[in-house]
């Protein structure tokens, strides 16, 4: 046991022995040689693809966000489009309206001048057929009376109609005077 104790106190730790070095280094040499052939393509390529994988993301995330942007440009100008035509369509239907409201107006000062004209026209008709009636009733008492007080008949037309025409003559020349 001694000799084990001797031979661990001669041997320096940070200084392996040479065998033992050689060794550790074709073990190192092999296991290095192993993952750079088999491992490393297999890494690099797991890598490679992750890379493309996230940098076609970012296209993909650019390329959203740009049709995004244009998208909202669009909707953007639709919208002020669709205001634009809105406050049209409102002027459109304020200028109808004060047209409408005008014409309206016109036609009905139109009925109104119409109805009032109509008025007269029938207030004239009226007058002129009493007028008729008035005198063909004044003529008709006038004869009664005057053949009363001349004691004779004046049953003839002719005579009749100029003796009231007469008389409604003088009648309304003494109304005008009067005014």
């Amino acid at each position: 046991m001694n000799l084990l104790v001797l031979a661990a106190e001669t041997e320096n730790p940070l200084f392996p022995p040479i065998p033992e070095l050689v060794i550790g280094l074709i073990a190192f040499v092999i296991v290095f040689g192993f993952l750079a052939k088999k491992l490393l393509p297999n890494i690099n390529k797991v890598l490679d693809e992750r890379r493309e994988a996230i940098e076609g993301g970012i296209e993909k995330a650019e390329a959203a966000q740009t049709e995004a942007q244009s998208v909202l440009e669009q909707y953007k100008a639709q919208l002020a489009e669709a205001r634009h035509e809105a406050a049209r369509l409102r002027q459109e239907a304020l200028e109808q309206g004060t047209a409408l409201k005008e014409e309206l107006r016109a036609e009905g000062q139109r009925q109104r001048e119409e109805i009032i004209a109509a008025g007269h026209a029938q207030i004239a008709a009226d007058r002129k057929a009493a007028s008729q009636a008035l005198r063909q009733d004044v003529g008709k008492l006038a004869t009664d009376l005057a053949g009363k007080l001349v004691g004779e008949s004046l049953e003839d037309h002719a005579r009749q109609s100029r003796t009231i025409d007469r008389f409604l003559s003088e009648l309304e020349e003494k109304a005008e005077a009067a005014r």
